[in-house]
């Protein structure tokens, strides 16, 4: 988990650059000064062991997974060392007047990778650990000694606490991955229970109570199925989610033609499906008693998939005209499908010549887990980044204007 944060992995690259750079700094500190140590050839002994296990080990900061406790300890170990051994071979005037120590500013690396590594407690007790030796080195408290010791410990500390932070939100984030993708499924199961089960069992209810007898019992075992069903689908699903979902199935009205919907792979397209398919094909397979449909002359493409969910929203429009809507004589309500074809966008408009819906009704359904325009419709609309806009006037008849982005 934590070599795959966003935040995290370019830390160590940039650890792994330091490391490098910071040794070759050092090196060319004991070039220059040369000449000035007591013993040159025994710091000359420390920085190739200094160099050789930088290059060495290069790989070993590169991840969180190869950087573990006991190497961090083991850098720590040789920067100390490498402190600890400047009053030893450099000379006393050189340390008072503020000369560096032998790792120079290397050693600040081993402190930044207890602080990548294991938070900002830990950076701070390396940074202590550095800031005592230091000390011991100068033979005191001198000014440049206080000041380089703060600048690692306020560095490491912070790179430490931003670290944890990060670590946090990506929990965090993954945590509300899980739910919103658990969310979307959910939506997509009640979508479709609503399209199938809870229409069949709406009908059974109704041809039952209709017919009588041993049907109209049979029709009242089915309407408390519904309502049992509608609550249990209500109450687990969030209408809002809002990351977009190829795929579906078509609404329970007439049925989408499988012939309409090209193999995998046919036609190039970018569908879940591999291709595209003529949403014409789709719509028309609704034509019929009391319904129909204006197309454009030229073909109207979209992926497969998209196109599916799209017929499917119009079948459900289509269900609501035929169960809810009737005419001014109350024969069953006509209805119109316009197919439009607009330079980025495909347009399903569904206009229906029945009472219209009154004002408040759509939203007192919703809390009754009647979810037809909030699943069936909006919800396909939001997932495939378009949107379903619902017109109602009473007496005046109802229009659902269906749009579905190309791209």
């Amino acid at each position: 988990m934590a070599a795959g944060m966003s935040v995290e992995q370019p830390l160590w690259r940039a650890l792994t650059a330091y490391r490098v750079l910071t040794m070759g700094y050092a090196l060319a500190l004991y070039a220059h000064a040369y000449g000035e140590y007591v013993h040159p050839l025994g710091a000359g002994a420390y920085l190739a062991v200094l160099a050789v296990w930088t290059l060495a080990t290069v790989r070993r900061v590169s991840s969180a997974e190869r950087c573990t406790p006991p190497f961090l300890a083991v850098e720590l170990a040789v920067a100390l060392a490498g402190i600890l051994l400047t009053p030893v071979v450099d000379t006393q005037a050189r340390i008072d007047a503020g000369g560096p120590t032998l790792p120079s500013i290397w050693t600040a690396g081993a402190v930044l990778g207890f602080a990548i590594k294991s938070g900002w407690r830990r950076a701070a007790a390396a940074s202590l650990l550095v800031g005592a030796a230091n000390v011991a080195a100068a033979g005191g408290f001198a000014q440049d000694t206080v000041h380089n010791v703060l600048l690692v410990c306020i560095a490491s500390v912070a790179i430490g606490y931003v670290v944890e932070v990060a670590r946090a939100s990506e929990r965090t984030l993954a945590r509300a991955l899980r739910i919103e993708a658990a969310t979307r499924e959910r939506e997509r199961l009640a979508r479709d229970i609503h399209d199938s089960v809870l229409q069949v069992l709406a009908m059974v209810q109704r041809r039952g109570t209709a017919i009588g007898g041993e049907a109209a019992e049979l029709g009242r075992l089915a309407g408390e199925q519904e309502a049992a069903l509608r609550t249990l689908v209500s109450s687990g699903v969030v209408p809002e989610a809002s990351v977009p979902r190829d795929g579906g199935v078509p609404a329970s009205g007439s049925p989408v033609p499988a012939a309409a919907v090209p193999p995998q792979g046919r036609g190039g397209g970018d569908g879940e499906d591999g291709g595209e398919c003529d949403v014409r094909a789709l719509l028309s397979a609704y034509v019929g008693s009391g319904i129909s449909f204006a197309e454009p002359g030229a073909p109207v493409p979209l992926p497969a998939a998209a196109a599916r969910e799209l017929a499917a929203a119009v079948g459900a429009a289509l269900d609501n005209v035929r169960t809810h809507a009737r005419g001014p004589s109350g024969e069953e309500a006509q209805a119109w499908i316009l197919l439009e074809d607009e330079p980025d966008a495909v347009v399903v408009t569904v206009r229906d010549d029945g009472p219209g819906i009154p004002h408040g009704r759509l939203e007192d359904a919703e809390a009754e887990g009647r979810m037809g325009v909030a699943l069936s419709i909006r919800g396909r609309l939001r997932d495939l980044g378009g949107s379903a806009e619902l017109l109602s006037v009473p007496g005046q008849g109802t229009e659902v204007e269906l749009r579905v982005p190309k791209r």
